[in-house]
């Protein structure tokens, strides 16, 4: 269930992010992006879902403390190190402008500490394990 949350949070912020957010930048630089027609959705829904399944495992087996507090630490961290390697990586090869570089860094934080919240709302201690 986790693993579908985070997926449908991220492609909603994604939709969000690169569509209303960031869709003047990117029409500014038709020649750096596949035009609308030619973008292969499927791909893009794909790496989504692996990520998000990726995600999720990773807070299941090795997070020890869980709930709110821990998964959003977790989301926010995997946030900056996704963010840093988008951002940095996507201005080093492209010619986009840093503020698009500087934006898909805060929104990948952002969706970071949303998936977080929702692996520690959802993948809690048992009962039983609890002090």
């Amino acid at each position: 269930m986790a693993w579908l949350a985070v997926f449908v949070a991220w492609a909603i912020l994604d939709g969000i992010g690169h569509g209303l957010i960031f869709g003047s930048m990117y029409a500014a630089l038709p020649g750096v992006w596949r035009p609308q027609s030619e973008i292969k959705i499927g791909f893009v829904y794909a790496g989504v879902l692996t990520t998000a399944a990726a995600f999720v495992a990773i807070y299941a087996v090795q997070i020890r403390s869980r709930g709110l507090v821990a998964g959003l630490l977790y989301g926010m961290l995997y946030g900056v190190a996704m963010g840093a390697s988008l951002a940095c990586g996507g201005y080093a090869v492209h010619p986009i402008q840093p503020e698009l570089a500087l934006g898909w860094f805060i929104l990948a934080i952002i969706e970071g500490a949303v998936a977080g919240l929702i692996v520690g709302w959802i993948i809690r201690v048992p009962k039983a394990d609890r002090r």
